[in-house]
């Protein structure tokens, strides 16, 4: 072979592993994207850079897939349901207590569900793999009882808190029928 072949060979051989590797990339996002719907785009907004992002994006998926993530029994679903009304309806006479009662009731789901429950920010990450449809509920409710703790939450905020753990708490259940990430 002369050294023309030996170099066009190896400009195909680059141009074909890098073809390979762009489809790959792109597979990737592509997965990532159906698995986490609108948390996809959040994090790569709130990172800035779409290869840190979908890094990050991956670890979580890695890290969740390692958990014991486990649906719940139907007698435990029962109680646990039994204890959402109750909360709704504390929440008309005492909106702070009932939100406190919401946050501490959708922990006890996740760690019923096998989900650590620790840090909030460690605690919607692991959320977000499973339910990312959901996992913006979670922020906006917590941020809201946050607020509320402060004193700066009306009760139409409250409200809009109650219903955000609800759409979590239902989902973490598994009481309505998931919601597909488009």
């Amino acid at each position: 072979m002369d050294t023309s072949t030996i170099i066009i060979l190896a400009i195909v051989v680059v141009l074909i592993v890098g073809a390979v590797a762009w489809s790959m990339m792109q597979r990737r996002t592509q997965e990532l994207r159906k698995r986490f719907g609108p948390e996809y785009d959040r994090v790569i907004s709130e990172r800035g850079d779409a290869r840190q992002a979908e890094s990050e994006l991956a670890a979580r998926q890695k890290r969740v897939d390692r958990l014991d993530i486990h649906p719940i029994g139907s007698a435990e679903r029962e109680q646990f349901i039994e204890a959402w009304t109750a909360t709704q309806a504390r929440f008309v006479d005492a909106p702070t207590e009932a939100i406190k009662d919401a946050d501490r009731l959708v922990m006890e789901v996740m760690r019923a569900r096998g989900y650590p429950v620790g840090d909030f920010e460690q605690r919607a990450a692991d959320i977000s793999v499973d339910h990312p449809i959901v996992v913006e509920n979670y922020r906006a409710a917590r941020a809201i009882a946050v607020a509320n703790e402060r004193g700066g939450a009306s009760t139409e905020d409250l409200r809009q808190a109650i219903v955000h753990y609800r759409a979590l708490f239902e989902d973490l259940l598994e009481t309505r029928e998931k919601e597909v990430a488009q």
